[in-house]
């Protein structure tokens, strides 16, 4: 693998100003770029695709970002993949990152935080050999939290809002959030894509 290859983003997405805007930031942070409008043009691109990441929208027209997933997969692409959700597409990026996915982000997103996903993603592709104790890492962690709090993860990895949660355990929606608090900090993560990672690390394990 060469340098030039280990940053390379295959970017899908079916809107041309989300497409030209992340091409933008992406490149003139020093990755390479391919650019895709759907999700089958990704999947007739020439053999093996070359080794990067894939950041891939959910919502697309034909084939969604689920639906890409599976291909790829049945295609036995192993490449790393962060998948870009709009507002209120949380229960369908948990269902991504139950396939496989590694990352979700929100549009709008600002750079540090897209740039933040795509290195991680990167690291991931360097070090696959480290998979396993990554796994046991994230059970160890996990191993920190109440039953309560895990209780309150495992609704959020169903992709549940607060308020469902809250229902289905009879406790306040102000209670959830403070166990979601306290989940975070416990497993030293900022956004609930690194806890839901850490969530479905373990399963592996």
């Amino acid at each position: 693998m060469t340098e030039g290859e280990n940053r390379l983003v295959h970017i899908v997405d079916d809107d041309d100003a989300i497409r030209r805007s992340v091409s933008f930031a992406l490149k003139t942070s020093g990755f390479q770029v391919r650019i895709y409008e759907s999700g089958s043009e990704l999947l007739k691109a020439p053999g093996d695709l070359a080794e990067g990441c894939i950041l891939l929208d959910i919502r697309m027209p034909g084939m969604d970002g689920l639906e890409v997933q599976d291909a790829l997969r049945s295609k036995g692409v192993t490449l790393p993949v962060i998948i870009m959700t709009g507002h209120g597409d949380v229960r369908l990026a948990v269902r991504a990152m139950k396939a496989g996915a590694i990352d979700f982000i929100e549009k709008p997103f600002q750079k540090a935080v897209l740039l933040s996903a795509i290195e991680q993603a990167l690291g991931r592709l360097r070090h696959k050999a480290t998979n396993r104790e990554y796994a046991n890492e994230a059970a160890v962690k996990l191993q920190a939290l109440t039953p309560r709090e895990r209780e309150v993860l495992d609704g959020l990895a169903k992709g549940l809002p607060n308020k469902s949660i809250a229902y289905d355990l009879g406790i306040s929606p102000r209670t959830v959030e403070i166990h979601r608090a306290n989940v975070m900090s416990k497993l030293g993560v900022r956004s609930l894509s690194e806890a839901l990672r850490i969530a479905f690390a373990a399963e592996d394990e």
